[in-house]
């Protein structure tokens, strides 16, 4: 009995701790996985520090003995699974089933070793949350990006249907256009038929008419001249039908191949439609996953709130059975002594031994319920593992998707890239089939418009009945009729507004022009007539009643609103405005600081601007005030400063007859950042003064010096043009500012519109015929291309 009590084993080794250095190296050398996943995200290498969430755990009430017992387990290290696997198949072994204290000092070192793998996965599992954050965060990132993707994808379609639309309306307008031409060739191949029936008949009328030989020889010589004379129209009738034939050929085939290209363009957009739509429903399925991945984050945070909270217990169980364990270890000292003083002094019975027994029992079955808790505390942590593998499995899933995304993306990237190329060449084939329009209905234009009636200058309304409008198919909106001394004069131009027509009416007219001037060609609309007949109200009109706005303030809306629709598409717009008036031969700056208020009319000496044109061909105004402008509040500024700077005066005619020719210039600089295109377009807006007879305008003194200036320049404009249009050798420019200063509008690829304006009152019929004339003998000109021959006719009524 007493070998029994005495004979205490020593303390069995830890197999782990008994391991060779060689073998410990070995086991440590590997690298698993998880060991690269941990090396990845680890606490050092993201720059977080570690989170303390069970830093109870690592620094418990057993500071003391763990920094004592550091040096035994400085070489326990976990880096795999396996070695956690290990930890928790490790068994308590001892001497034999007394040796408590063997197993007691197992299972401290036992504990610390799990502290150090709670440790390590809790490392682990910062470097996971870390990596699932910055995972959300590129997510989110890519999520942000898609959808302004999405949203610039939906303003190119949108884009692009609009110039579809565009595209085909001036198809269809070309085709009516083309057979609007047939027809008229038709009409003239028919009235050269009946002429060549008539010449017939003159022939056979000369062999029959024998008797009067003489009267025959003159009708002869005169049916020669009409023949000569229908031989080169049939010439000029079969030369311009073979243009219209090549013309007709060159529309067909550039709509061919505009239908190829909307077809085409139609495909891209149903492709990229589909596109965006899988793209988002692949977005909807990974916010579904991120979902389940952040309930699955949640849940494994609540289940280690709960391993935390089990840790404390067993942390305060782990405490109680130590003291216990003390307490018993002191008393099972005692009682030894005691043994030994009894066996010494009178021999102890073996009641005391079974008591003894009995205690040691009740240990054992102590060291068994603790035991048992240690291997609940080891499931727990082998489903803690578990999770944190499909947490990993979760996380590689969300890059796989991710990288998918991106290259769905990159995928429609490419796709717009290739759509904003077809965008470019769309833009290209606009401004092709816009130019080759407006050149088909001729680079020079003419419209009239008819001033309503103003029944309080003392005109009644049968008076006034001057002016009608012929109502048969081919001069509705074109032709108009003025009689004068019982005779009617018919005249017919591209465009003719009678009095009921509006600003916004007007305007509709010539909005194409201002679009060509932003694509890069030069433009001018000016408005000619006599004094009194609207041309500044046309021009300008009232900038206070957003209605009443002249073609001036309307223009320039439609360029700046143009300008800024087309910056997504990479263009940037620079644009200068100057503006002047021509009075008495004299070039004023209108925008000058130094000049005053009021305008000296005495012909005193002031600053001298000369005009010069650069190899370009664009007219330069020397010291000419050149203002940047970016909206149209600045012009409409601008604007202002120059009407009030205008020279006007009063005559017998009109109470404030504009005295000076007035001429606003924007210049255009355009350059698109991404096909490094470039234009240059120019657009002039002229009011001309009014034309006026020196017997009805009363004009004396200066005013008649003034009348004078002003019917010169509108005589030299008119030489000009009718030059122009017979292509002399001399086309004299400079005998006027005002010609010398339009010279770069009135030849080549510039488009020029003159708005004759007219009024219907009785006592300015006279004027308003000679108006109509000079209209009419522009109208007729060819300059640039062949164009329709206009008609004007004389009848009695």
């Amino acid at each position: 009995m007493s070998s029994r009590v005495q004979s205490k084993p020593p303390l069995a080794a830890h197999p782990n701790l008994s391991r060779s250095p060689s073998n410990k190296k070995e086991n440590l050398g590997e690298t698993t996985p998880i060991d690269k996943r941990r090396k990845m995200v680890s606490p050092a290498s993201n720059g977080r520090a570690p989170r303390q969430v069970l830093s109870s755990v690592n620094a418990g009430p057993n500071t003391g003995d763990q920094a004592s017992d550091g040096g035994s387990l400085s070489g326990v290290e976990f880096g795999s699974r396996e070695d956690v696997e290990r930890l928790l198949g490790e068994k308590m072994k001892g001497k034999n089933k007394n040796d408590y204290k063997g197993k007691s000092e197992q299972m401290i070192e036992y504990i610390k070793k799990l502290r150090i793998c709670i440790r390590w996965y809790m490392e682990l599992e910062d470097g996971y949350l870390a990596e699932q954050e910055k995972l959300r965060n590129m997510l989110d990132f890519e999520e942000k990006r898609h959808g302004e993707i999405e949203t610039q994808m939906k303003f190119k379609i949108d884009e692009l249907d609009s110039t579809l639309k565009e595209l085909q309306n001036q198809y269809s307008l070309l085709q009516k256009n083309f057979q609007k031409e047939e027809s008229e060739k038709l009409a003239a191949i028919k009235s050269y038929v009946n002429e060549r029936g008539t010449r017939v008949a003159v022939e056979n009328s000369r062999d029959a008419l024998s008797a009067g030989l003489e009267r025959v020889t003159q009708e002869k010589k005169c049916a020669v001249d009409q023949l000569k004379m229908l031989q080169e129209t049939n010439r000029r009738l079969q030369d311009y039908n073979a243009s219209l034939q090549q013309y007709n050929s060159n529309l067909q085939t550039e709509a061919n191949k505009n239908g190829e290209t909307i077809s085409r363009l139609q495909k891209e957009k149903s492709a990229i439609m589909e596109s965006l739509t899988s793209a988002r429903d692949h977005s909807n399925s990974l916010k579904s996953q991120l979902d389940s991945s952040r309930s699955s984050q949640q849940e494994a945070m609540n289940q280690k709130e709960e391993l935390k909270k089990e840790v404390s217990c067993l942390r305060i169980e782990l405490q109680q059975v130590r003291d216990d364990r003390d307490h018993l270890l002191a008393r099972v000292q005692s009682l030894t002594v005691e043994v030994v003083n009894y066996k010494e002094i009178s021999g102890k019975s073996s009641k005391d031994l079974d008591e003894m027994t009995t205690k040691n029992v009740a240990l054992e079955e102590t060291c068994s319920s603790q035991r048992e808790q240690i291997q609940l505390l080891q499931h727990q942590l082998a489903i803690s593992n578990d999770k944190l593998k499909r947490a990993d499995l979760t996380a590689t899933e969300t890059m796989t998707e991710y990288e998918e995304q991106k290259k769905t993306v990159k995928n429609l990237q490419e796709r717009l890239v290739d759509a904003e190329l077809q965008i470019v060449e769309a833009e290209k084939l606009r401004k092709k089939l816009h130019n080759t329009i407006l050149e088909l209905k001729g680079n020079i234009r003419v419209f009239c418009r008819v001033r309503p009636l103003l029944l309080d200058n003392g005109s009644s309304d049968t008076d006034g009945a001057v002016v009608s409008y012929p109502t048969s198919f081919e001069s509705l909106g074109r032709g108009i009729d003025l009689t004068h001394n019982a005779q009617m004069y018919s005249f017919t131009f591209d465009k003719v507004f009678n009095h009921e027509a509006s600003q916004e009416d007007v305007f509709g007219e010539i909005s194409q022009l201002t679009q060509s001037a932003l694509d890069g060609y030069k433009v001018c609309i000016f408005a000619y007539g006599q004094t009194g007949s609207g041309k500044t109200y046309t021009m300008m009109g009232n900038t206070e009643c957003p209605e009443d706005k002249g073609l001036i303030p309307r223009s320039l809306e439609q360029i700046f609103q143009t300008s800024q629709s087309q910056q997504c598409q990479g263009w940037k717009y620079k644009m200068q405005a100057s503006m002047l008036e021509i009075y008495n031969e004299t070039i004023r700056d209108l925008l000058s600081p130094s000049r005053p208020c009021s305008v000296d009319t005495s012909g005193g000496p002031g600053k001298q601007y000369s005009i010069k044109h650069d190899s370009n061909g664009n007219m330069v105004v020397s010291d000419l005030t050149i203002v940047d402008v970016c909206s149209i509040k600045e012009v409409s500024f601008l604007l202002q400063q120059a009407a009030q700077n205008r020279s006007v005066g009063r005559t017998q005619m009109n109470e404030q007859s504009s005295r000076s020719h007035f001429v606003f210039t924007l210049k255009i600089f355009g350059v698109n950042e991404r096909t490094e295109q470039q234009v240059e377009g120019v657009l002039n807006l002229i009011d001309l003064a009014g034309s006026e007879r020196l017997a009805k305008s009363g004009s004396t003194g200066e005013r008649l010096k003034e009348t004078q200036a002003i019917n010169k320049s509108l005589s030299a404009l008119s030489d000009v043009i009718f030059a122009i249009a017979k292509k002399d050798d001399h086309v004299p420019f400079r005998n006027s500012k005002l010609t010398y200063l339009l010279q770069p509008c009135l030849g080549g690829d510039s488009k020029t519109l003159m708005f004759v304006n007219i009024s219907p009152e009785t006592s300015f019929v006279g004027e308003s015929l000679c108006s109509l004339r000079f209209a009419a003998r522009v109208n007729s000109c060819e300059i640039g291309i062949p164009r329709r021959q206009t008609q004007s006719r004389l009848t009695y009524s």
